[in-house]
Parts: structure tokens; C-alpha cells; sequence
């Protein structure tokens, strides 16, 4: 007797999120992207649709970083001293689906850059580039609050996907948001009750939950990464389940977190036993991009283009079905 596959049905889907908008909507963009609009876990296609595909966004900064292992930044050249050409060469070279800007100079432990200049980086690399942006802002609340609102509205038009914001600071970059036609990214420290008290917050202001993207604050390869899944996996049970409030696409910015590690960036000469640190901080990446594909990822943030060429192919593989 042929056994029958048991198959899952789900009452909801995860939203669908839109970004960059083309000329005809009032944007420069040659293309926008979709992400989400699943009706199933990840790639049980026999369960529900899944109509779009998980995408890669590279990772850009708009001052070069100091704290990069040489692994990494030989990959990217030159361009990395300047935002404008890392931004062409992700586009061109690298096949990115998205470019993710970082405005870490804006930090006031950093460099304290000026708002103008700030705003500047954001509409030279929208004039150089035809795909649609991410931009994340420093990480230190107040100077956001003073440097997202503005590049917001120089952007206006472009829908980009702007972040980030938590629940003790939210209302301002959401107001922005709102007034620009742009979408959000809600961060919450991997605690599935606070990723849907945010995002309650986040639409109670009239912002559409189709306009929200969870950060749930992932972990590389090794510690932190099994938490990481697990609730990540538990709020997509949620949200198939009929929970709307978690029904948003995920957002993880793995190449921070992986090239972090010290697997990813120690030298051959401290563990010769690890073998080649190229090698070691691609896998690294990569890998912990392919586990979080599975709880549910849409949008991977990386920065080496080996390791996004990887999880790229690992994603046209799992699209086959």
C-alpha cells in the first residue's frame, strides 16, 4: 500500500512586501522586489505557494570599515573607500537583488557625519544604481531619529525599506516612513512577543503591516543560532496559523553577524587546525544564510560576494522544488 504524504493547511499567508518603484510609480528603479506572499513553510511548495523568491541584499557602508577581516575587504577592492562605487560594483559585479547602505558614520562614537552629507551618500547611490535600496541607519537611537527622517525624505518616491526601529523608539522613523511611501524594518532581541508588540505599535501609527519587515536579531553559525531559528520557525507558525501581526517577511543581516565571529576572521597562524580563513569566513556566511533560509529568511543581508554567490545557487536549487 503507497503511503500518502501528509500535507499541512495553512489559513494565512505572509504578506507581501514591496521594494523600489520604477519610473511609472514615481521612482527611479529599473526593477522593484518582492518578498514573502508565502503560503507554506519555506520551500513546501506541495503545501501552498510560494511566489517569490528569498533575495540577496550586499551590504554597503558609507565610510569604510576599520573592523573588517582582509578577507573580506580584498574581495571588494577599492570601491570599498567609496559608497558610490561599492554600490555600482554590487550591482554590476556581484548580481546583487539589493543594495543595503549602512550609514555607520553616523554614529557619534564614530565619525559624527553631517546630516547633508549623510543625505547626499543616500541620493548619490540612488542616482548611480537602478536597484532598489535598504537603508539602516547608525544603531544609536537619537542621531537616527536625526539623520533617517531626512534621507527619507530625499528618497521619497523610491519606496525604499528604511530600519531600524524597536519598541522604545519607533514613532519618529515610522511618522517618516508614512509620510514618504517608504516600508520599515522592526527590530525586536529574538523574542517573538516583542516582534508582534512592535509591529502592532508600527500599524496602530497607520502604517500598513504589507510595510513591515522583521529583524529578529539572528545569530551566526554556532552560538545563538539554534534561539535564533527556533523563534524565527515558531513566529511563521504563528503567521500561517492566522496571526497577521507576524505575518511579515523576515529581513537578517547575516553578513554582520557571521563576520563577527571568530571562526569567520581568525588567522591560520593563531589555528592552523581551521584551515584557510577565505575559506572558513565564505562557509561561515553562507552556511548560516542556508540555515536561516530554512526558518523562513527573505531578505539575507551579506557582504562577501563568494558567500552570496553560494547561497544563490543554494536558493535556485531549492526554487526547483
Amino acid at each position: 500500500m503507497a503511503l500518502e504524504l501528509v500535507k499541512e493547511k495553512w489559513s494565512n499567508a505572509v504578506s507581501t512586501l514591496t521594494i523600489g518603484a520604477i519610473k511609472e510609480e514615481g521612482g527611479t528603479r529599473q526593477k522593484v522586489v518582492q518578498c514573502g506572499g508565502e503560503e507554506s513553510l519555506p520551500f513546501l511548495f506541495s503545501e501552498g505557494k510560494i511566489p517569490h523568491r528569498p533575495v540577496i541584499a550586499m551590504e554597503i557602508l558609507d565610510t569604510p570599515p576599520d573592523d573588517w577581516p582582509l578577507t573580506l575587504t580584498s574581495a571588494l577592492g577599492s570601491a570599498i573607500k567609496n559608497p558610490v562605487e561599492w554600490a555600482i560594483k554590487c550591482e554590476k559585479e556581484f548580481k546583487a537583488d539589493l543594495l543595503c547602505l549602512r550609514l555607520a558614520g553616523a554614529h557619534p562614537d564614530a565619525q559624527n557625519k553631517p546630516v547633508d552629507h549623510l543625505v547626499k551618500v543616500v541620493i548619490d547611490v540612488l542616482k548611480v544604481t537602478t536597484i532598489p535600496l535598504i537603508l539602516v541607519g547608525c544603531g544609536e537611537d537619537k542621531r537616527d531619529n536625526e539623520v533617517l527622517p531626512r534621507c527619507s525624505q530625499a528618497a521619497k518616491g523610491e519606496k525604499i525599506l528604511i530600519g531600524e526601529v524597536v519598541q522604545d523608539n519607533y514613532k519618529t522613523l515610522t511618522a517618516s516612513v508614512l509620510a514618504d511611501g517608504h516600508s520599515i524594518i522592526a527590530q525586536s532581541p529574538i523574542d517573538i512577543n516583542i516582534a508582534k508588540q512592535l509591529n502592532i505599535l508600527i500599524t496602530d501609527m497607520s502604517l500598513p503591516h504589507e510595510r513591515i519587515a522583521i529583524n529578529p536579531t539572528v545569530g551566526a553559525l554556532g552560538y545563538g543560532l539554534e534561539y535564533a531559528y527556533s523563534i524565527m520557525e515558531r513566529a511563521r507558525l504563528a503567521a500561517l496559523s492566522g496571526d497577521k501581526m507576524l505575518a511579515m517577511p523576515f529581513i537578517c543581516f547575516v553578513g554582520y553577524e557571521a563576520w563577527r565571529a571568530k571562526e569567520a576572521k581568525a588567522l591560520v597562524s593563531e589555528f592552523p587546525s581551521w584551515g584557510a580563513e577565505l575559506d572558513r569566513g565564505v562557509t561561515w556566511e553562507a552556511l548560516t544564510a542556508t540555515a536561516f533560509l530554512q526558518s523562513g529568511a527573505n531578505i539575507m543581508v551579506m557582504r562577501h560576494p563568494k558567500s552570496a554567490e553560494l547561497v544563490r545557487n543554494h536558493i535556485d536549487e531549492l526554487m526547483r522544488g
